[in-house]
């Protein structure tokens, strides 16, 4: 293999990521490769907040960085046009909010020869720049707000159902199909389920170190769990499988919420005390249920994160719940539809990875 011909491409898809993208660009310039050749390609949704001249800067400086177009502006079109325009024979993924250790990609390289798996990754660190992107990021490694999936947990290592990121050989890639580029979300959980089924493995190493910056602000972190939920819906569709129950639950609990105030109006309307009763006593329970549930969870997660997180902890669980479980409810349109009726929807299609 000459050096024209890197071993190794590490595909980025990336939209108006001014804030994160030079931490983004020191961290692959920054990887020990112990003389293996690599090449780094972004592909950039038509970013308009001088992210393309940030690459274009190191691109210059670095010739293995270069940035191709992704006019369609959503991950899994961009992350397919950088694999295929790909010269490495190993594909390493990488994200925009992500700042990676520098031997990241060796150990990625290590882990795929070692373990025999299809695809391999570490577990999802978190970066936090205040104390309410500390509180995010806590509640994101908290069973109570996603479910205790093994990618949240920092210190398993083992078989997984999914990873964040991602290291494949090519030739994986290519037979299982790239992403699904019909999903604007849930794209890499989705392949992933695609790996398995097809008789491969996913293996979780916490020697793979990287640090995801959480969204600081609710708005933003409410509206990614939404897209979340929204998309996670499209995946079920198009496999007929429910990846895991723990899914459901933001759903349920938003779907009975629902109801149960449905339930009370109408009970007031027709002037039945009684059944107004039995809705109000039962509407209170759940949310006096839950609301010690989210002090509990938030006092204990408080201990480990630090006590100045515990006033925002309350909100920022309610957030991913909420999100999700109205998201997912949002989506259950996707029995009627397909991907075409929603790609045109901002809500559901924003670039904000």
């Amino acid at each position: 293999m000459t050096q024209t011909e890197p071993r190794v491409s590490i595909v980025v898809a990336c939209r108006n990521e001014s804030a994160h993208i030079r931490a983004l660009l020191e961290s692959i310039v920054q990887q020990e490769w112990d003389n293996i050749s690599w090449e780094a390609i972004l592909a950039d949704g038509m970013s308009t907040d001088g992210t393309r001249s940030a690459v274009q800067g190191y691109s210059a400086r670095h010739p293995q960085i270069r940035m191709i177009d992704n006019s369609e502006r959503i991950v899994s079109t961009g992350l397919n046009r950088a694999i295929r325009a790909a010269r490495g024979d190993i594909i390493v993924r990488m994200d925009a909010h992500t700042k990676y250790a520098t031997d990241y990609c060796l150990r990625s390289l290590r882990a795929l020869e070692t373990t025999g798996a299809a695809n391999v990754g570490g577990p999802a660190r978190t970066e936090a720049i205040d104390i309410r992107s500390r509180a995010v990021a806590a509640a994101y490694h908290s069973r109570f707000s996603t479910g205790g999936a093994h990618f949240h947990d920092t210190a398993f290592e083992g078989w997984v159902d999914t990873v964040p990121y991602g290291c494949w050989h090519k030739t994986t890639l290519a037979q299982v199909g790239l992403f699904d580029e019909s999903l604007v979300r849930n794209q890499d959980d989705e392949l992933n389920l695609r790996i398995i089924r097809s008789g491969g493995k996913i293996w979780q190493d916490p020697a793979i170190v990287s640090w995801y910056s959480p969204r600081p602000r609710l708005s933003s972190l409410f509206r990614q769990y939404f897209q979340y939920g929204f998309w996670k819906v499209a995946v079920i569709r198009k496999h007929r499988l429910l990846a895991s129950w723990r899914h459901l639950v933001p759903a349920s609990f938003v779907l009975i919420n629902a109801l149960l105030i449905v339930a009370l109006l109408a009970s007031m309307a027709m002037g039945s005390s009684v059944w107004t009763a039995i809705s109000a006593i039962v509407w209170v329970a759940l949310l006096g249920s839950y609301s010690a549930a989210l002090l509990l969870f938030s006092m204990t997660t408080a201990s480990q994160a630090g006590w100045a997180t515990l006033p925002f902890l309350p909100v920022v669980f309610a957030a991913y719940h909420l999100s999700y479980g109205l998201g997912f409810l949002f989506g259950l349109r996707w029995l009627v539809a397909g991907p075409s009726s929603f790609r045109r929807e901002s809500i559901f299609t924003s670039l904000t990875r």
